[in-house]
């Protein structure tokens, strides 16, 4: 078949082709358009970590690149990175220490530690131990101040003020106690380190601050028995339990055990005898006199986070597990072996503190669940949880809600750097002061004095919040 004439608009298309071929030969673009391909393709190839040579092809492996942590490699954490973390690793505000203290190598011995082995601070043991003495001479025993019935504590009026923000040690602070004293404002404290720090609050003439190492890891556990102030308790995860003895000037050692000591706790009218939970959900009773246990019971399947007396009713006691339980134990009916409990609350995660409130009707647990638990009325058989955000981290301690003066409120820290306080009804509102630069951890209220509240931080800081 004849091939059909091409019309005008095919011979024009087919001479713009030709015309646009013969352009593009005498301009060497594909030529250019090759090599710049090339060297883009080699540029990519040598900041992966290859080197080409005119002779050899390039590796087609992928690279092996090792990465370790910070952690891992003993750093500290990144500030551009540790998004809200990031106040809690700064230097400390205002009153700090001055060097961090070197480790002290007394602090594993097995015996009695003197204040001048245990001192990792600039201040005087003869200082401390009059501090102490006084305190101990000019004290009320057995005054308790509890906000009635017909009133209310006015939070609106308590302060933080600037000069009350203090760093009194080294690391992050996983225990806080006041002593119960009308006298005088003294608190302790205890670290990750194995530090105990001591800040007397009403010092005259020096920073009022003594620091002590006695154990080799994570303080775990502060008691101070209410009517001998001269005698502290500290466990820690290192298996031990020391006494602070101010008349021998010494540390003592009350126990050592191979396993993992996480809480300590005392009956408030026996000055002889402490409890303390060890590994896996055992609890000891400890006879000071004996120098022995005088019971253990295995009350938990896992480690046993904080233990709580009755104060209205010594033969009741509360626990707190990681077994994401709280139970409640009537002493008297606890038998060798399994004992039975009198009320269990379950939450769905580990449960890092339970406590009675200052009359003993109420108890609160706090979890990782994020509630906090109200139980009230009759065998604390009325229950309420409270939604509450508790999930801090690696880098600062679990928060833990503990009572104030009376049954009507609960104070826990919250990670907007603040201090909620809930009411028995579940209400929340906050403590604020913009001193408070970092997330407060552990507290603990004065018990001699309505409206005096310690906040501790991870950076070994505390806040003193006073009633105006």
């Amino acid at each position: 078949m004849a091939s059909q004439p091409l019309t005008e608009y095919e011979r024009k298309r087919l001479e713009n082709i030709k015309r646009n071929a013969e352009m593009m030969a005498s301009l060497k673009l594909q030529s250019k358009a090759l090599e710049l391909s090339s060297a883009t393709k080699r540029d990519r190839i040598e900041k992966k970590g290859y080197k080409i040579t005119p002779d050899k092809k390039p590796k087609s492996e992928t690279p092996v690149i090792m990465r370790r942590s910070l952690r891992t490699r003993g750093l500290p954490p990144d500030p551009s990175t540790a998004k809200g973390l990031v106040d809690n690793i700064l230097p400390p505000p205002l009153k700090t220490l001055s060097t961090l203290p070197p480790k002290s190598p007394t602090a594993a011995k097995l015996g009695p530690l003197s204040f001048q082995e245990a001192n990792m601070g600039d201040s005087s043991n003869r200082i401390f131990i009059d501090s102490i003495m006084d305190m101990l001479d000019n004290t009320s025993f057995g005054k308790r101040h509890l906000v009635g019935s017909g009133g209310s504590l006015d939070l609106d009026s308590m302060v933080l003020k600037q000069e009350n923000v203090v760093s009194v040690m080294p690391g992050k602070i996983s225990n806080l106690r006041f002593f119960p004293s009308d006298y005088r404002s003294m608190i302790v404290a205890g670290d990750k380190f194995g530090n105990i720090a001591f800040w007397d609050v009403d010092s005259k003439g020096s920073d009022g601050i003594y620091l002590y190492q006695l154990h080799t890891t994570s303080i775990s556990g502060i008691s101070i028995h209410p009517f001998n102030l001269s005698k502290v308790f500290s466990c820690c995860y290192d298996g031990l339990v020391r006494l602070l003895d101010v008349e021998k000037e010494s540390f003592d050692l009350v126990h050592s055990s191979d396993n993992t000591i996480v809480s300590l706790s005392q009956w408030p009218q026996d000055a002889n005898s402490i409890c303390f939970s060890e590994g896996r959900g055992v609890l000891n009773v400890w006879d000071m006199r004996a120098g022995k246990s005088s019971s253990s019971w295995v009350l938990h399947d896992d480690r046993i986070n904080t233990i709580d007396i009755n104060p209205e009713n010594t033969n009741l006691m509360v626990t707190s597990s990681t077994d994401a339980s709280a139970c409640i134990w009537d002493l008297r009916q606890i038998d060798a072996g399994r004992p039975k409990n009198l009320m269990v609350v379950n939450h769905k995660k580990s449960v890092h503190s339970a406590y009675f409130s200052p009359t003993g009707s109420c108890l609160a647990t706090t979890s990782t669940d994020n509630n906090v638990g109200i139980f009230s009325g009759a065998d604390f058989m009325d229950k309420s949880m409270v939604y509450h955000n508790n999930h801090t981290g690696w880098l600062i301690s679990s928060l833990r809600a503990i009572w104030g003066w009376d049954d009507s409120s609960l104070f826990i820290g919250s990670m907007k750097r603040e201090v909620d306080v809930i009411s028995i009804e579940g209400n929340t509102r906050s403590l604020q002061s913009s001193d408070m630069s970092a997330i407060p951890c552990r507290l603990a209220v004065h018990p001699q004095k309505v409206g005096t509240l310690a906040a501790s931080t991870s950076g070994g800081q505390i806040y003193l919040w006073t009633q105006s």
